[in-house]
């Protein structure tokens, strides 16, 4: 069965949000690297219930208006990806945590760096929060955004009020 697409302009580029009947399967980047996120066929499907919902809350996102997300969320990856990503949505808005941090987080000490290749598929950027994953040192790390996107989102959310949105309307 084809998952439903849309796409939507952000401060960060034009992002292709991808949902299954069951929830958000993605939030793709310009350009993203199709093995990353491995998806069956999609069908473009603006009208799409979980589509709608996750522009809005992206749009309010960006907008300095949001800090939670609540979508429902359709995860396609290893149980360790998952454990990973679940992981991710526990970090406040506004803070950080290294890969260190988030092995601990999910009993696996010794595995910051599997953390680390875990994250960066994660599908679900930005809602699931992987760009508040740091290097232990707090150094900005690997993005499929980029890190100029991610620095974008950390400024964001770290009071720097809201990021220019050059929607489609609502």
């Amino acid at each position: 069965m084809a998952l439903h697409t849309d796409t939507i302009d952000s401060p960060v580029g034009v992002l292709t949000l991808v949902a299954s009947d069951v929830g958000l399967v993605a939030v793709l980047w310009p350009g993203d690297d199709p093995l990353r996120v491995r998806l069956g066929a999609l069908r473009r499907d603006p009208a799409h219930p979980v589509l709608i919902r996750a522009a809005a809350q992206l749009r309010a996102y960006f907008a300095g208006d949001l800090r939670a997300f609540d979508l429902p969320l359709d995860w396609r990856g290893t149980d360790f990806q998952k454990r990973v990503w679940s992981a991710l949505l526990a970090i406040p808005y506004g803070e950080t945590r290294s890969y260190g941090a988030i092995a601990r987080a999910i009993d696996a000490p010794g595995a910051a760096r599997a953390v680390g290749a875990a994250n960066g598929r994660n599908p679900i950027s930005i809602i699931a929060p992987c760009h508040r994953v740091v290097g232990s040192g707090g150094k900005l790390t690997g993005f499929a955004g980029g890190l100029a996107a991610k620095a974008l989102l950390l400024e964001l959310e770290q009071g720097a009020g809201q990021l220019p949105f050059q929607g489609r309307g609502s």
